[in-house]
């Protein structure tokens, strides 16, 4: 068996860890998962229940008669007020109200009458996967956990789907190995007493949008307040990103307000233009008794750096990889000032703006109101007018939009327009990738047009839903890596019930082209000074892409030069080797090489972890 990875360590943030039934055959298979330095959860009965990592602050657990709760993650609950809970529990459909009710990120695990039943978050970020394992149904909160203690095969296909740019819902939710499903994060997975029946029930379901901004506001407030708090209520010293722009700022001012004492970080980019550092000074000026750091621009790793030197432990590909030394680098010089965990920003650009998509619905129900807007769009992100026109007009079903994605791979990269007033981002494929790819990519889209429904009918708050759980993909791997760094990572943005209370606000007043970020502006009032408020921009860090793509070339001719791809028939790795050869090609300076490298890293790195890798 594949020893465990320094990457999975028991420190605070990386809690991972299998689920099994309260059976002496399940007890059986358990024991093949347990590894050097993991620990065990038992059932009243003194059988494995939870075998993995996790930190004594990252559990809570409760038994009381025939009933079982545990909670793995961040959450304010205790365990008397847990142990209330399980002592009512008659039903595991219960946890339902129970996951709905608790601020924070975190997995819920239930137990009664021999049942047993597994679920993540709403957002994505904490994810469920099950298999069978000697005929037992083996829950686990990381894929790769399981296929590597039951030796399963990757699946090419699915690897051919992650080399589309971008993948669409419902395809970048699946498994990467054969035998092993992914639970949709609205979903929980209930293994019946038997230990082999398996189903899965739905537990939530995105708020109408439909919430005028006035009464929405405190609701907004609250459940970022309470999102911070589960973070910060502890004291000691917590640290923050403090761009200067509305998310971190947020984020930083509320912190500052906890218990806790804040060292705040701020990262001046490259780019003469870039403004992060005077908004960052403005809103210091306010937090007097926050400890401020400043890094120095040129000491900030550039995207695509040390592609080659990534060995996380990591159950899909990510495109975070492109960015992982940038995402690290400050993290150990936080620590060293005392930071137990590092909160950031990330998640208010998926949540305090929303889909301009909305205006495809809101043009047939407020056909004035749309119109000024859209012709604000118009203005600020340079719609041309026909392509305006078309996407309005295009009002095809989820289904036949996947399905005409599917006959179209090769074609153009898709307007801005059309994306932004569709279903999203039509999937395209390279010149590098190789007709397997494509067939492959093609049946995978067509099969899911067959049965998929869209996350939402309006395709606004689809489009809402899907980049949140596009985002976590990437953001659960950095947290990963951030844990093995020893300073985990939080995302106030991302817990459920912030996402929630953001998602309740009607289209109109959540997004528009004459304020920016509106509702979280709102929110804030009272909390963020108005001049911090103010901001109504962001940098993009696009100098660092571009100098890190032709600085770092050299890296990514070596990973083309044995590719593992290329080995599997799904790229032509000569045509990769003349890319890297050649960085300022026009093209390349947007983000379309991401899936591709994405894919190659994580494949070098499964080999290098000893797991089971494909063979041509």
């Amino acid at each position: 068996m594949t020893e465990l990875h320094e990457s999975a360590g028991t420190g605070p943030g990386g809690a991972h860890f299998a689920v099994f039934t309260d059976r002496a055959d399940a007890a059986a298979v358990a024991r093949s998962f347990a590894r050097p330095g993991s620990r065990t959860l038992a059932h009243a009965s003194g059988r494995p229940w939870l075998v993995g990592h996790w930190h004594d602050d990252e559990v809570v657990a409760a038994h009381v008669g025939g009933a079982s709760v545990a909670v793995v993650g961040c959450c304010p609950i205790d365990a008397h007020e847990l142990r209330r809970r399980a002592a009512r529990l008659r039903d595991l459909a219960e946890l339902d109200a129970l996951a709905r009710s608790l601020p924070g990120s975190f997995h819920l695990v239930g137990a009664l009458d021999g049942r047993t039943r597994v679920q993540g978050t709403a957002s994505g970020l904490r994810l469920v996967f099950h298999a069978e394992a000697d005929g037992m149904r083996v829950a686990a909160t990381r894929a790769d956990t399981l296929a590597t203690v039951l030796g399963l095969d990757l699946d090419v296909e699915e690897l051919a789907v992650r080399l589309l740019w971008p993948a669409p819902y419902p395809l970048f939710e699946s498994s990467m190995w054969r035998g092993i499903t992914a639970v949709p994060p609205q979903d929980a997975v209930v293994v019946d007493a038997d230990g082999r029946s398996v189903r899965h029930t739905r537990w939530w379901t995105p708020p109408e949008p439909v919430r005028p901004l006035a009464d929405a506001v405190p609701m907004i407030r609250k459940a970022l307040e309470e999102a911070v708090d589960a973070r910060t209520r502890q004291g000691g010293v917590v640290s923050c990103d403090l761009s200067g722009g509305l998310d971190s700022t947020s984020v930083c001012f509320l912190a500052d307000r906890s218990a806790a004492r804040v060292v705040a970080g701020t990262w001046p980019g490259r780019d003469p233009a870039d403004t992060d550092l005077q908004w960052a000074e403005r809103a210091i000026e306010h937090l007097p008794d926050v400890e401020h750091l400043v890094w120095d621009p040129d000491d900030s790793p550039l995207v695509y750096e040390d592609l080659l030197g990534v060995d996380d432990l990591l159950d899909e590909p990510t495109i975070g990889v492109m960015d992982r030394s940038r995402v690290l680098h400050h993290l150990p010089g936080l620590a060293a000032r005392g930071s137990r965990m590092h909160l950031t920003g990330i998640g208010g650009d998926h949540v305090a703006w929303c889909s301009e998509a909305y205006y495809h619905r809101l043009l047939r129900t407020r056909p004035l109101f749309a119109l000024r807007q859209l012709r604000g769009f118009r203005a600020l992100w340079q719609w041309p007018l026909g392509g305006t026109v078309r996407a309005l007009a295009d009002s095809r079903p989820y289904g036949k939009w996947l399905a005409d994605a599917a006959r179209h791979l090769r074609d153009p990269s898709p307007s801005s327009v059309s994306t932004s007033l569709g279903w999203g981002m039509t999937p395209r494929l390279f010149h590098w990738m190789t007709p397997e790819t494509e067939r492959m990519a093609r049946r995978a889209l067509l099969d899911a047009a067959a049965t998929a429904s869209p996350l939402h009918p309006d395709r606004g708050l689809h489009s809402d839903i899907e980049q949140i759980r596009s985002g976590t993909r990437i953001i659960r791997q950095w947290d990963r890596m951030a844990a093995r760094t020893g300073l985990p990572m939080a995302s106030p943005f991302l817990d459920d019930r912030v996402i929630e209370a953001f998602l309740a606000v009607r289209p109109s007043e959540r997004v528009s082209p004459w304020r920016y970020k509106p509702v979280l502006s709102a929110a804030m009032r009272g909390i963020v000074p108005e001049e911090c408020l103010r901001r109504s921009n962001k940098a993009t860090a696009s100098m660092d892409a571009a100098n890190g793509l032709r600085e770092h070339r050299a890296d990514l001719l070596a990973l083309w030069e044995d590719s593992r791809l290329a080995e599997l028939g799904l790229v032509d790795g000569a045509e990769l080797r003349r890319l890297a050869m050649r960085p300022a090609s026009h093209g390349l300076s947007g983000a379309i090489l991401y899936s591709t490298i994405a894919a190659e890293v994580w494949l070098r790195g499964l080999a290098r972890n000893h797991n089971r890798v494909p063979t041509p």
